[in-house]
């Protein structure tokens, strides 16, 4: 007898073998707290660049916010709870924009893209959430004294440099204010799956929403400094299914740096809250 989707579960392809296990739905479809776990260490860099530019890397109903500041943000995860401990590493490029939908008009950081450096969380946080995940190599950054040296690559072909120098450690008041002072209600992002067989039309096409709580998210530490974010031009033959992802970085018009941060935090949420925009 063919097998039928139980009610209220997720699936995911495979779908035959029972509902699916990942961040948002564990065995017998258990929840995890994340209360002290995972710890992260987030390194970015944030530059002022060209809002034409910007504007045509947008979908529909999507303008440039206030101004048109590109953060490069590397994440390095460890202890997560739904790998059972294990972690791994992610890169994100993202700029403030406004979504104006129908019902909907919310102002947040539009999260271009995802690179991760293993496949579970690509999918998951592709299929379920609508993140633009895709995969690189994203090695433990190299650490010499007070300079830090992050770098993406892929199979070998380095795409991406992350410096950062001259680091000043933050008071727990100083990193009271700056949270207190965060603008972004969330994460913006525009979820999108082809029709098999009728190429070019859409199967899924809507933005998706990241809420910014994170009650259980604990700073524990921060930096604030100087960095670089520099990409590298690249080849179909250097990167066959990206350099044009890589290549409208690369082209990004760098006006000014705008500093640099090191955050160490502990905790998280499974991001259980994402909704559909509309």
């Amino acid at each position: 007898m063919p097998y039928k989707f139980q009610p209220g579960k997720m699936y995911r392809m495979p779908t035959h073998f029972g509902p699916s296990l990942g961040p948002r739905q564990g065995v017998g479809g258990r929840k995890y707290t994340n209360l002290n776990s995972p710890k992260t260490t987030t390194r970015e860099v944030s530059f002022l660049s060209n809002k034409q530019q910007l504007e045509a890397l947008l979908p529909e109903n999507f303008e440039v916010g206030t101004e048109p500041i590109v953060t490069v943000r590397a994440k390095y995860i460890t202890e997560i709870e739904w790998l059972a401990g294990r972690g791994y590493n992610t890169l994100g490029v993202s700029f403030p924009a406004v979504f104006h939908g129908k019902d909907d008009h919310i102002e947040g950081d539009f999260l271009m893209v995802l690179w991760e450096n293993l496949p579970d969380p690509i999918l998951t946080g592709r299929d379920e959430l609508g993140f633009s995940k895709i995969y690189c190599e994203l090695p433990e950054p190299r650490i010499n004294q007070d300079h830090t040296h992050c770098i993406a690559s892929w199979l070998g072909f380095k795409f991406m440099d992350l410096k950062f120098c001259n680091m000043t450690r933050l008071t727990q008041k100083e990193i009271d204010e700056y949270l207190s002072n965060l603008r972004s209600s969330g994460m913006l992002h525009f979820k999108y799956i082809p029709k098999t067989g009728e190429w070019g039309k859409a199967d899924i096409m809507y933005a998706t929403f990241t809420p910014q709580s994170n009650p259980n998210r604990v700073i524990t530490e921060m930096w604030r400094g100087e960095g670089i974010a520099q990409f590298y031009e690249a080849t179909w033959e250097d990167l066959p299914t990206m350099y044009h992802i890589v290549n409208a970085f690369y082209s990004l018009e760098i006006i000014e740096y705008r500093g640099s941060k090191i955050i160490k935090s502990i905790g998280g949420k499974d991001i259980g809250d994402q909704r559909i925009l509309r």
